[in-house]
């Protein structure tokens, strides 16, 4: 266990005991866990595609528009003004929770997706000229590959990935030889949604700094695993979502260092982003403002601060302990049934295997699983060049939090076995 943590970033909470997760309780929180899917008790094991919510976050959101609901910033009334304070105390939970230096270096957006989006169209469009060249990895999303293709057609600059090897792992030594005076930047995953795969920022970090060239990170599915500090990291940019670590969908935060905020243009034009418009010039407002156009999403702002409060009661070291008891139960459990293989042994991994299954499509395994109330995710995980190195269609997958038990993982295992005996 040791030897899959030490990766990670900082351990939350290291005076509370690590074996005293009370699970039930814990379980209690979530009313969605204690649902049946035609007639049995749910399991829900497709956590890195969003998770479940507690009810403190649920209970927050239903405050928020029954007593609280009001435009922010804009204001002089008593309910712009709560709202506001609200909406800001989340900025500054953020803050805290991943060690940003400032709140001005806390953006808030749609999610991972348009944090992304937000860089490429900013930073890049400032940045990258034609001959020059991005690197990201072959692990990566989706939505970490095609915002830099984009600015790569408009610029005409390449895009250079690193590759992995058949545990799932980078190659750092690759890696190295690509940094070059025409890297503008690096954008690389944490953990791989698809893989489970631990990647070692902070030496991905030091490399590319060796060569000043800055390094955005997606971290969207590291948020709800591990304590994450962005000062000890390093990064320039770390992007992740509020629906993958207990708060509502449509929110999502941009971490980018202050000097490279200030001196990138606006995202977007619209209210609140701007100090003062004339049909002859528009001068923007401070960070964050500055990226932050128009009416945001500010319940679900305020939920992801709720969120993080309730992450923050549970502590990290406890949740990574559990979930990496969770990880070696399931990798030992899934190894021992000759018909499945696994898709990412990396040595440094998160609580997320997949697998398939001799001769049987992911899809028909999931949809089977789902009968018996398991829900897991099938598919590319919107990872198609991992499918393609790895010679897959697809893959199941099976993620877990630390509201999961060994007995799911048991459920999990006698329903693979139902699949195998159902396609003899």
């Amino acid at each position: 266990m040791e030897d899959l943590l030490q990766e990670r970033i900082v351990v939350g909470d290291p005076h509370c005991p690590l074996d005293v997760l009370d699970v039930d309780r814990i379980r209690d929180d979530f009313p969605i866990l204690h649902k049946r899917v035609h007639g049995n008790r749910l399991v829900y094991l497709d956590n890195a595609a969003s998770s479940q919510k507690p009810a403190s976050v649920i209970k927050g959101l239903s405050t928020y528009y029954e007593m609280q609901n009001a435009n922010i910033h804009r204001g002089v009334h008593y309910l712009s003004g709560l709202a506001t304070g609200l909406y800001e105390e989340a900025r500054n939970k953020v803050r805290k929770f991943i060690n940003a230096r400032s709140e001005k270096e806390i953006i808030f957006t749609a999610g991972t997706t348009e944090a992304v989006n937000l860089v490429a169209s900013t930073y890049g469009r400032k940045h990258v000229q034609e001959g020059d060249e991005i690197i990201v990895s072959a692990m990566e999303h989706h939505s970490n590959i095609v915002p830099w293709q984009l600015l790569c057609e408009q610029t005409g600059a390449t895009l250079k990935v690193i590759p992995i090897n058949e545990r799932g792992e980078l190659q750092l030594d690759e890696f190295e030889k690509m940094l070059s005076s025409r890297t503008k930047l690096v954008a690389i995953v944490h953990i791989s949604n698809s893989l489970g795969t631990i990647n070692p920022v902070e030496k991905i970090v030091e490399m590319a700094h060796a060569k000043d060239i800055p390094v955005l990170v997606d971290g969207a599915q590291s948020v709800v695993h591990g304590s994450i500090d962005v000062q000890a990291l390093g990064c320039d940019f770390f992007a992740f979502s509020g629906h993958k670590m207990l708060g509502p969908t449509g929110i999502g935060v941009l971490y980018g260092r202050e000097s490279l905020l200030d001196a990138m243009p606006p995202y977007q034009g619209g209210g609140d982003m701007i100090r003062y418009v004339s049909f002859d010039k528009t001068t923007y407002n401070d960070l964050p403002y500055k990226f932050e156009a128009g009416t945001p999403n500010i319940a679900g702002t305020i939920g992801l601060g709720y969120a993080i409060d309730y992450l923050e009661s549970v502590g990290f070291a406890k949740i990574e302990s559990h979930e990496m008891m969770l990880l070696n139960y399931a990798h030992e459990a899934l190894t021992s049934i000759p018909q499945v293989r696994l898709i990412g042994t990396a040595r440094q991994k998160a609580s997320v295997v997949s697998f398939v299954i001799d001769e049987v499509h992911a899809h028909d395994v999931g949809t089977i699983l789902d009968q018996n109330g398991i829900a897991i995710r099938t598919g590319h995980h919107c990872t198609q060049p991992v499918m393609d190195w790895f010679e897959v269609p697809a893959t199941s997958r099976a993620s877990f939090l630390f509201y999961n038990t060994k007995e799911e993982i048991d459920r999990l295992v006698e329903g693979i076995y139902g699949v195998i005996n159902l396609f003899k």
